[in-house]
């Protein structure tokens, strides 16, 4: 009888050269009032965004929570994603240049996935994060559009879930992610994410 990948009623060993992470998924329904807004941070979009700047600002913003999906794709890979007519980027802009980064997904009908949204560290703790948010929603509910959503998970910031169900999103499916670990294949140092142990070699 062989083991079952996943026991859903006790432990289930992840290899030594993986990360496991519990992912949560929240949405939106109905398009929340408005948030807060701030001229501290504006979203502009980035048309066919340039692949190189968008991998340096989604490793910066990535990299202390092992962002690496995007980074594990080939060049032809990500401009297909990125270049598509149903996908929109946006980089927050501050008052000290591209302080954070937004990804909408339209490519389902009638709804739009937050697929990605950060701020460089250095610009988190400002109150920009629900201003940025706000943006992000207006800029996702397009004619048409009856559902948004996006996920998090135990890898990001502590704080995350409580951060977007105060900007209105409500948890409803759990997943399990295993992926190989970035810091072993080179994608980031073995110093990233700390609170994460390195525990392959």
């Amino acid at each position: 009888m062989t083991q079952p990948l996943l026991d859903l009623d006790g432990h289930t060993d992840v290899p030594n050269d993986r990360v496991a992470a519990i992912v949560t998924y929240l949405q939106v329904l109905e398009k929340p009032l408005a948030g807060p807004r701030s001229d501290a941070v504006r979203l502009v979009p980035v048309p066919k965004p340039d692949l190189g700047w968008y991998r340096d600002l989604y490793r910066a913003i990535g990299g202390d929570w092992l962002w690496t999906s995007r980074l594990r794709l080939s060049d032809d890979a990500l401009a297909a994603i990125l270049h598509h007519p149903d996908v929109a980027v946006f980089s927050g802009e501050g008052a000290a240049g591209s302080v954070g980064i937004v990804e909408l997904d339209f490519r389902v009908p009638g709804e739009a996935e937050i697929v990605f949204f950060g701020l460089r560290p250095e610009a988190t703790g400002k109150s920009l994060g629900a201003a940025m948010m706000a943006r992000a929603v207006d800029e996702a509910w397009r004619p048409g559009i009856g559902r948004v959503w996006l996920h998090t998970c135990t890898l990001d910031h502590p704080a995350a879930v409580k951060f977007y169900q105060r900007q209105g999103f409500r948890p409803y499916k759990r997943a399990i992610e295993i992926f190989p670990d970035p810091r072993l294949t080179g994608i980031f140092p073995r110093s990233a994410a700390a609170h994460v142990p390195v525990i392959g070699s």
